[in-house]
């Protein structure tokens, strides 16, 4: 049984897709947003709420807590209250840690759908996630 789901969003249609997706097929399950800022090489960690790694002032984060306050503001409509979170550095590497450490039974990933020579040029993280990610990986296309 599917008990918590992370659900990675970045403002794209895809993303907001598979969050749809994931509070539709499991209503019962902890779910929470997940949003990476992309901060060059490094990782610097997960946090949560308005405090962490990232000073309140710079524009990053005000562009990240409206992205989630939207996931939230969707889930509600949908009936579903979910989790907000939000780290910082490379995406791919975030969501597999964070799928990692956080219990969770599944990550519900969208596709941006590239494929042939612009997937390869601009990789995927729904694949570099579906790839190294330690729990099932469900992508919505």
């Amino acid at each position: 049984m599917v008990e918590r789901v992370l659900v990675p969003v970045d403002g794209s249609d895809r993303s907001k897709d598979a969050l749809e997706y994931a509070v539709e097929t499991f209503p019962d399950a902890q779910i929470t947003a997940f949003h990476a800022i992309e901060a060059g090489q490094g990782d610097l960690g997960t946090f949560s709420g308005m405090t962490g790694d990232v000073p309140d002032d710079e524009p990053e984060l005000e562009h990240s807590e409206d992205l989630l306050e939207a996931a939230r503001r969707r889930a509600k409509k949908q009936g579903v209250t979910i989790e907000t979170e939000r780290g910082r550095g490379r995406p791919d590497r975030l969501i597999v840690n964070r799928a990692e450490d956080g219990d969770y039974d599944m990550v519900v990933i969208g596709s941006h759908g590239r494929d042939g020579v612009a997937r390869v040029l601009l990789g995927s993280v729904a694949e570099k996630v579906a790839r190294r990610s330690p729990i099932p990986v469900l992508v919505v296309r």
